[in-house]
């Protein structure tokens, strides 16, 4: 019996169907939700608290604003590096245990950023630890979030890969919505005074506690059949290769489809989460606790909207329903900012909910439709790769780009023709990928196989 059969045959077996699967999903989910967390209190942060404790007063509020989101970039920067050193581990020895080292450093250096002095107690060295934090925080988030998708979506059945792969995704707003609820409480039960001098790091220190939570869980954790089958036909093979290297040879279409992809649906989740608050903070002066309280009811929608889109995907297919997303959150900034204009606290509600809903038609499908690019042999370096350089240029630079274009204009405008434009080029990118709806994993991994004469042609595909 070929690799290929081996493969197939077992797909539909064990943590393939039932409470295996489900079992697959929520370890996924929790050491996502920790992960996520870790990050996303940073970027909540930055906005309410960095720019005020890390950095010289400038007089202007918007200025340390700035050098909060530069150091935040500064996250993105390091996740393509992160991508390439855990996908090279995550293709070699597995998903799992670069997962269980990915959640422990991402929690470590989180933790030592509620630690750190501000500017007025050791001058430039506070904004120097901070960035060197922020670096290592980043480069184990850019292992993460490919392992953690590719660990589900190996393991579901190809009728449903779109659906199960998506609550990785929802797990995001989930980690989100935690980050955003514990800096919630904290400043509404304590003065401003004391939110800015001690009470933001409470949130920092809790991530101690819920990463273990979450290494735990990911202990117990199998791979899928299908890598098992790979790894061991390239331990047997020294004609085939695996990894970043690979990747880049073989699959460069793949990598920059992944990146078009990636690129709306990246810049838009940081305008909504990021870019809102700065926006609504310091043209109408909005409260700090009623934006984050909008901000936790969109969280909770965005986490219920991701796997019914799943669904979508599974049934319409991976590409309209990209294209919805697409093209709908061209339109988003064109009606939210007047929307936010109002300072109706429903409405902002509203606008910022409707914003995220869009983004899940970009977002919820995307781990099937790159898991479906690439095969097993390379997929987490493929998948890494091209979900995090895109990082770089999108979700990094654009609440600074945003606030940088309100600063000097006065005006929400071109941050609306910023997305617009990303939005075409995300679109495009769609159009130029083949339907994968219902594919076999197995299917990618013969045709990689054909295609470099790594096996013969003809081996036998399971459809699922």
């Amino acid at each position: 019996m070929g690799v290929e059969q081996r493969s197939a045959s077992s797909a539909g077996k064990g943590t393939g169907k039932g409470s295996g699967l489900k079992k697959i999903v929520a370890a996924s989910m929790v050491g996502t939700v920790v992960e996520w967390y870790e990050f996303f209190l940073y970027a909540t942060a930055a906005t309410l608290v960095f720019g005020k404790y890390f950095f010289p007063s400038t007089g202007n509020e918007l200025d340390g604003i700035i050098q909060a989101f530069l150091t935040y970039a500064v996250g993105f920067v390091a996740r393509p590096l992160g991508g390439i050193v855990f996908g090279q581990i995550g293709d070699r020895l597995g998903r799992k245990p670069t997962l269980q080292l990915t959640i422990v450093i991402v929690g470590a250096s989180t933790f030592l950023m509620g630690c750190l002095p501000g500017f007025r107690d050791v001058g430039f060295w506070a904004p120097v630890m901070l960035v060197a934090l922020r670096f290592i925080q980043g480069f184990a988030l850019g292992g993460e979030w490919g392992g953690a998708v590719l660990l589900v979506a190996e393991h579901s059945p190809n009728k449903t890969r779109a659906f199960w792969s998506s609550w990785p995704q929802a797990a995001v707003p989930v980690g989100n919505l935690l980050a955003t609820l514990v800096l919630f409480v904290m400043s509404t039960t304590l003065s401003a005074d004391a939110f800015l001098g001690w009470g933001w790091r409470v949130a920092f220190w809790l991530s101690a506690v819920i990463v273990f939570v979450g290494y735990y869980i990911r202990t117990h954790v199998t791979e899928a059949p299908i890598f098992l089958e790979a790894k061991a036909q390239v331990e047997e093979s020294k004609a085939i290769s695996y990894g970043v290297g690979e990747v880049i040879r073989k699959y460069p279409k793949g990598i920059l489809q992944a990146m078009g992809l990636r690129f709306a649906e990246n810049i838009m989740y940081y305008l909504v989460v990021s870019f809102v608050i700065v926006y609504l903070k310091t043209v109408h002066k909005y409260d700090t606790s009623s934006l984050l309280l909008a901000l936790l009811i969109a969280h909770l929608i965005h986490f219920l909207v991701i796997p019914q889109v799943g669904r979508l995907a599974d049934s319409w297919g991976r590409k309209p329903v990209y294209l919805i997303g697409a093209i709908t959150g061209a339109a988003w900034p064109f009606f939210a900012f007047p929307m936010f204009d109002t300072r109706n606290p429903v409405i902002i509600v509203l606008a910022t909910t409707i914003g995220l809903c869009l983004h899940a038609f970009m977002y919820a499908g995307q781990p099937a439709i790159m898991a479906e690019l690439f095969p097993t042999r390379m997929r987490y370096s493929g998948v890494s790769l091209g979900s995090q350089v895109t990082s770089i240029f999108a979700g990094s630079l654009a609440p600074l780009l945003a606030t940088q274009w309100l600063k000097d204009t006065g005006s929400w405008l071109p941050t609306a023709i910023y997305l617009l434009a990303a939005c075409v080029i995300t679109a495009v990118a769609v159009v130029s990928l083949k339907e994968t709806k219902g594919i076999a994993l197995q299917e990618v991994d013969q045709a990689d196989a054909v295609r470099h004469g790594l096996t013969p042609a003809g081996a036998a595909i399971t459809k699922g």
